[in-house]
């Protein structure tokens, strides 16, 4: 199985423009997550995929520079963004990752992929329904479910966010998910906005100088430890771009 990891990102968000190239402790954001993605084992080729729009010049240089392949496409239409990505390498196997993520656990990401594998699914994430924390977000998938979502997929949130399209047919596409073994869906460790990426640079000053490999237990046992951190960003809801996304779709119909 040929495998292909495409890491999503832009420097246009609406929330935090810019968000992916904010300093995290001497390095942009993005390439702190892209240090931890490739400590995972089973990522095969790593690609960042970004928008040819002027306002991802400097992130697809700065990604470029640090030895990591990267494709531009499309700005709003992601899934031909993804699908083009992808026709060069031909790969069996997708896996999408997106750039808000700067705790990705490596570790996770290589379960997710391993299970995918095993089940022999089409489909394989870890929210449906969510049991990790959103920011440890992974989605694997075959290349063909791909395909298929890039012909037929129509509402611009199916187009927008890659994936929808797919899980929600599971009369087309076998679907499988990933589950902790605690619910931790309430823990937020993405960055959308300012107070999420104050508690993540919060994590990085306490684990990232004693622990530079730390992984979700290690950052779990330090929010035992500061419970007062969570109340930073618990007030934001958790995929709000995706939820504005079919809010769009039902106005446009």
């Amino acid at each position: 199985m040929k495998i292909l990891t495409l890491l999503q990102a832009r420097s246009s968000s609406t929330r935090l423009p810019g968000k992916v190239l904010k300093d995290l402790l001497g390095q942009p954001m993005i390439l702190r997550q892209i240090e931890r993605l490739l400590r995972a084992q089973n990522i095969g080729t790593l690609c960042l995929v970004t928008s040819t729009d002027a306002s991802d010049n400097q992130l697809a240089d700065i990604v470029s520079q640090a030895g990591i392949a990267v494709y531009r496409g499309s700005l709003d239409d992601v899934l031909d963004r993804f699908y083009q990505a992808a026709l060069p390498y031909a790969p069996d196997v997708i896996v999408r990752l997106t750039g808000d993520c700067p705790l990705a656990d490596p570790e996770i990401i290589d379960l997710a992929i391993s299970r995918f594998l095993e089940l022999g699914s089409d489909y394989l994430g870890n929210g449906l329904p969510p049991t990790y924390p959103d920011g440890m977000d992974v989605e694997v998938f075959r290349f063909s479910a791909l395909e298929a979502a890039k012909k037929l997929a129509m509402l611009s949130s199916e187009r927008e966010h890659v994936t929808p399209f797919i899980y929600k047919h599971p009369e087309q596409f076998q679907l499988a998910n990933l589950s902790h073994t605690v619910d931790l869906s309430g823990l937020r460790l993405t960055v959308d906005e300012v107070a999420d990426f104050d508690l993540i640079e919060k994590i990085y000053l306490d684990l990232m100088p004693r622990n530079p490999h730390f992984l979700l237990d290690d950052i779990l046992e330090l929010l035992q430890r500061h419970p007062e951190w969570l109340q930073l960003n618990q007030q934001i809801i958790r995929n709000e771009g995706y939820l504005k996304s079919i809010k769009q779709d039902t106005q446009n119909l």
